[in-house]
């Protein structure tokens, strides 16, 4: 290695050292409960409203510099809690680069997921269709909790909507719109999201195996 190449390495590991603690003080200064093996890669945006909850698991990578993801960020991590007792929970091992994730209610990620460059996670409508009442606070808002689970991947600058679940391994694609729940296992794509295809649960394959032998 020359000594050019390895001055870039150390400067860009100081640089992801320096830039993470920077996060992780950024984080708990907001009072977000980060966990001592959180990896934070550059500065998130975070507001956390009274009396609400941000959680972040084991593990966990939030990555908001384009420099340290292959497709680049649009803009920083976003965490946001919107009004009191919401709550967004990230679960042990979730990667998320430059995501926005608002919780009026609740919006939790379970173990494992990969989120892609810019995905936006959303539990409100932020505003009432109605422009009559369009800036009459929270009242008409339309809100639901969104529920993901574990080993998701969701592809770059995807948009999940209130009220969606997506089950265990489901995979939705890069720009899709979901706006109903996903199955487990499940591939979804487009505007409005659909179910494209279905995968296997490696567990129940892996389980299937022995009695199809037996049987035979």
């Amino acid at each position: 290695m020359s000594r050019r190449n390895l001055l870039a390495r150390v400067e860009d590991k100081l640089a992801q050292t320096l830039s993470g603690a920077l996060g992780t003080w950024r984080l708990r200064l907001n009072g977000v409960e980060v966990s001592a093996r959180a990896r934070v890669m550059g500065v998130p945006i975070v507001e956390r409203h009274a009396d609400s909850r941000i959680v972040i698991g084991d593990d966990v990578v939030l990555c908001s510099r384009s420099r340290w993801t292959a497709l680049g960020v649009s803009h920083p991590v976003v965490l946001r809690t919107l009004r009191p007792g919401a709550s967004i929970a990230i679960g042990r091992g979730t990667g998320i680069s430059g995501g926005s994730i608002c919780a009026a209610v609740s919006v939790s990620i379970g173990e494992r997921c990969m989120v892609g460059a810019d995905v936006a996670i959303v539990d409100t409508d932020f505003h009432a269709v109605d422009a009559a009442i369009r800036d009459d606070g929270w009242r008409n808002v339309a809100c639901a909790p969104v529920h993901i689970g574990d080993d998701v991947f969701i592809g770059a600058r995807a948009i999940i909507l209130k009220g969606v679940r997506i089950g265990n391994g489901a995979t939705v694609g890069a720009g899709a719109v979901v706006t109903r729940s996903v199955p487990a296992w499940a591939i979804v794509g487009g505007n409005p999201a659909k179910i494209l295809r279905m995968r296997s649960d490696p567990q129940a394959t892996a389980g299937a195996a022995p009695a199809a032998a037996a049987n035979a």
